[in-house]
């Protein structure tokens, strides 16, 4: 799966190449600690270690810096998720499973876990940015679970549920665990272990979407 964007310890030991990455990863941990509006580009710069100058030779705005953090790294979970959709051989169940520890591993145990609650708290002051997320993040997510629980259903293995209603039924859990973590998980304690809460989740999850096995009628 794709690289998580991690900041290098010492600057002046970096190549001109990996200065992108640097900065993006900079920027991450600014936009998750400050918020949008709260991140300065010479922020950026001086916790990547370069100088603002050097920044807008690559990213000539804040913007641009946030859409590239998107791109690079969350867009690749997205699409090697869907890669992983096409190829896998198992149950949808086991699909479900995987694609959720995943993305969980991937994103939620990194910097990036902090994007949906900025999202949700910035999105209306930048509707550009809110809908590029929309466009980039959001329904290449919700595409994924609509094709997995599609897929389910039309094997028999899951029941016929309301699908689109289903992927928010299933995605609200996670983003609350998250939105916790980034508002008031900090002053008042991450209430769940992440494994826990995860496992709870499948199982009850699964125990609304799988088809019950037919009971066995006993002649008398």
């Amino acid at each position: 799966m794709v690289h998580v964007l991690k900041a290098v310890a010492h600057p002046r030991q970096r190549r001109k190449e990996a200065r992108p990455a640097e900065l993006m990863a900079a920027a991450l941990e600014l936009f998750v600690e400050k918020g949008f509006v709260g991140t300065r580009l010479e922020d950026v710069a001086a916790r990547a270690g370069v100088s603002k100058g050097t920044l807008y030779l690559y990213f000539d705005s804040k913007e641009a810096l946030f859409k590239a953090v998107i791109r690079e790294g969350i867009v690749p979970i997205l699409e090697e998720g869907a890669g992983l959709v096409d190829s896998f051989e198992g149950s949808a169940a086991d699909l479900l499973r995987t694609l959720i520890g995943e993305w969980w591993q991937r994103m939620g145990t990194t910097h990036l876990a902090g994007v949906p609650k900025l999202m949700i708290s910035e999105a209306g002051n930048f509707p550009e940015l809110a809908n590029f997320y929309n466009d980039a993040v959001i329904l290449p997510g919700r595409d994924l679970m609509r094709r997995t629980l599609q897929r389910g259903i039309a094997s028999g293995e899951f029941r016929a549920v309301d699908v689109e209603t289903a992927i928010d039924v299933i995605f609200a859990p996670v983003l609350m665990m998250l939105i916790w973590r980034y508002s008031l998980g900090p002053c008042c304690g991450n209430a769940h272990d992440p494994q826990a809460y995860l496992k709870t989740q499948f199982d009850l999850m699964l125990g609304g979407l799988v088809t019950p096995a037919p009971r066995v009628r006993i002649a008398r």
